[in-house]
């Protein structure tokens, strides 16, 4: 099949390689030229403006969008509404918003131009492995474009999971499970680090042991292996986690539903205190146990910042 690929960022040069493996002809287009150039070397088509890349396809076109979700998919859909035509379908790969996702579907299909919706999960690991692809939209589009989703995914790694709106609904669940299994491991780790044992401890090697076997195997484990192989005390990397939306929406969709979700709330309030360099609540608690209680405090120079060391006195009140 033909495609269309904006967005050449981490993942979407990935996809346009591995489409073109599974035979596709693929047209690129980044508003980096170098991104354009390193895809044509490679042998997409380049394409140096969406115009461009919309007169290199035959139709019925399909354009794949791999750009930020927000003002760069808004922008890059109200551009192509006046690009394509009508049996044109525009897929959207980016972590949207599953309601903006319904919006413009709508938008588009005044125009009688299709949207598909498509969470895509493997980062950039998905060139070699496949990318799990949870597809939101019409039966009849999504068969149609199939041969795409199949190269694209590992076996049993694509599944048109509902109507338009349904695969950023599914992506966005999955990425909210992911800031929890995420902050687990994060604080597993650091009690083994912070233990008596833990000068001792190789954590690479206790991560490849937790996967032969264990309940809590998986690939994030496989990915900590090799964080831990290359840094094995992390000294290089910043204790600063961002999030890009997704933990935000499903915690205010399961508030909007009332499901309670404790666990993905706290673990998005945490990625929230990473930024923190001193935490003025933290600095109001110790206050209100010095001033109850006469509990230490320390000097702001001396204060740590992982939250290991306590006072003694503090076993003598809340």
């Amino acid at each position: 099949m033909e495609i269309g690929m904006v967005g050449l960022g981490r993942m979407g040069a990935n996809m346009v390689e591995r489409l073109m493996g599974g035979g596709h002809t693929v047209a690129a287009f980044d508003r980096s030229p170098d991104a354009v150039k390193a895809s044509a070397a490679k042998g997409a088509i380049g394409a140096n403006s969406l115009e461009s890349l919309v007169k290199a396809l035959k139709p019925p076109r399909a354009v794949w969008l791999m750009v930020p979700s927000g003002t760069p998919t808004t922008d890059s859909i109200n551009a192509l509404e006046g690009l394509l035509e009508r049996g044109d379908v525009v897929i959207d790969g980016g972590n949207s918003y599953w309601k903006d996702g319904q919006s413009q579907s709508a938008q588009l299909a005044r125009k009688g131009i299709d949207f598909i919706d498509a969470g895509v999960s493997g980062g950039i690991w998905g060139l070699k492995v496949g990318y799990c692809l949870m597809v939101g939209g019409d039966a009849a589009v999504c068969k149609r474009l199939e041969p795409i989703f199949l190269t694209l995914a590992p076996k049993d790694g694509y599944l048109r999971v509902g109507p338009v709106g349904a695969g950023h609904f599914v992506k966005m669940v999955h990425n909210g499970i992911e800031y929890v299994m995420l902050q687990a491991y994060g604080e597993g780790f650091e009690v083994l680090e912070a233990s008596e044992f833990g000068a001792g401890l190789d954590l690479q090697k206790i991560s490849h042991l937790w996967n032969q076997g264990s309940v809590i195997r998986s690939w994030l484990l496989e990915l900590a292996e090799l964080a831990f192989a290359a840094d094995p005390k992390l000294s290089k990397i910043a204790g600063y986690v961002d999030d890009t939306g997704e933990g935000r929406w499903t915690v205010t969709d399961a508030i909007d539903l009332s499901v309670p979700v404790p666990t993905l709330a706290l673990s998005l309030f945490m990625r929230f205190r990473s930024r923190q360099q001193d935490s003025f609540s933290a600095k109001v608690i110790a206050a209100l146990r010095n001033e109850f209680g006469g509990h230490a405090v320390r000097a702001e120079a001396q204060a740590p910042h992982d939250g290991a060391a306590t006072s003694a006195a503090s076993k003598t009140a809340g």
